[in-house]
């Protein structure tokens, strides 16, 4: 949409050093020069800001071989806040969080679209003061929502002008991005993942998408589209997608698919909504339905060839499954493609590709917005364009 990320460009600068220090919780100088490369001079310099700036503090002592113990660094928590809005089909969730990514506030209300611009300002303003969040240590707002399906985009919001509207009203910065980049961020953030390590996490809800992360930085593409898994195709010949592709795993995998699969093998579907009517179907499977499970199930089997595909090109160590379709039989995904990647991962005999569960799914592109401010404000090497 309309944010870049891109790596650091050298060694040197701040984004790494703070990288570091998050992803380790406590770190002293001499093995921040270590992990880094950086020299002790260098070092010293960019801690110096950082404190003075009340981003990182010192922390008790190590033991050291060497003599004196050395100070230990780590993020200040509550020093800056960032915050997420994350629009739903029919509702808006809103997040809080602090410099570690920690949740400090979140709340989900009724939210229908109208008088975007104005309505997601108002609702800035209540939510700080529903917190008491001093506003001179909020460093912005991060507005997500799902990519806009092709042939849909004339009905999708004027991002351009909103953003717009918000940076003008609110006087922060303001960022868009879709709802699946932000969730990988904001996992790959809360969860201290080192910045060496290739992550990506899989969203699942009424379309399937993926967070990308190398060098600390998410991957946006050539036109901020990266992460579109839910059309990557798993049968050439197979069922027609609005993109113009065929046999999209979104069409098989994804919220909106399983409950079709629901309604064809016979299960009484009943609720109003995608939401209401997958949620009751995941917790049939889950509580030993057998007809239930066989659609949950074969739904994870149809989404464990496609991120087994995206893990075998990217060569990922660590994925994550989040978004609400993983929020009740999570589980069941899970399992299914750990057991795919340990028969069928093209480096599962060179190193290990950690599977994961989402501690928070429903709230996780939320909580990933929110992270995208924070990382802005003190990994500033993380450049928007």
């Amino acid at each position: 949409m309309a944010r870049r990320e891109t790596s650091v460009a050298g060694p040197g600068s701040r984004a790494l050093v703070v990288d570091v220090i998050r992803s380790t919780a406590t770190i002293s100088r001499v093995e921040l020069a270590e992990r880094t490369g950086l020299t002790q001079p260098s070092i010293s310099n960019i801690v110096r800001d950082l404190i003075a700036e009340g981003v990182i503090y010192e922390t008790g002592s190590s033991d050291s071989s060497r003599g004196k113990p050395r100070k230990l660094l780590a993020i200040t928590p509550a020093n800056r806040f960032g915050i997420g809005f994350h629009l739903g089909p029919d509702t808006l969730t809103c997040v809080a969080i602090d410099l570690t990514g920690g949740v400090v506030g979140r709340e989900v209300i009724p939210f229908d679209g109208v008088d975007l611009a104005e309505r997601l300002g108002e609702r800035f303003d209540e939510f700080i003061a529903d917190l008491d969040l001093p506003r001179d240590r909020i460093e912005g707002l991060a507005v997500v929502a799902p990519t806009a399906r092709p042939g849909e985009e004339e009905d999708a919001p004027e991002w351009t002008a909103v953003r717009a509207a918000l940076t003008e009203r609110l006087n922060l910065p303001v960022i868009v991005e879709n709802d699946a980049a932000a969730a990988g961020l904001g996992e790959f953030w809360s969860r201290r993942v080192p910045r060496e390590q290739a992550f990506g996490s899989v969203y699942l809800s009424t379309g399937i998408g993926a967070g990308l992360v190398f060098g600390g930085a998410l991957f946006r593409g050539a036109g901020f589209d990266a992460g579109e898994l839910g059309h990557l195709s798993i049968a050439y010949d197979g069922r027609p997608c609005p993109c113009g592709n065929q046999g999209c795993v979104e069409r098989y995998a994804s919220m909106v698919a399983t409950v079709d699969a629901a309604r064809e093998a016979g299960l009484t579907v009943d609720q109003k909504t995608i939401s209401t009517a997958y949620d009751a179907i995941a917790h049939a499977a889950v509580s030993g339905d057998p007809r239930a499970f066989a659609v949950v199930d074969q739904a994870a089997r149809y989404l464990s060839l496609a991120v087994t595909s995206m893990v075998n090109l990217l060569d990922l160590g660590r994925v994550v499954l989040t978004g609400p379709g993983v929020a009740v039989a999570g589980s069941i995904y899970a399992r299914r493609l750990r057991a795919h990647l340990e028969r069928t991962a093209h480096a599962r005999r060179r190193h290990e590709i950690v599977v994961e569960l989402s501690a928070q799914p429903r709230d996780a592109a939320g909580i990933g917005a929110a992270a995208l401010v924070v990382q802005a404000s003190i990994a500033p090497g993380h450049t928007a364009t």
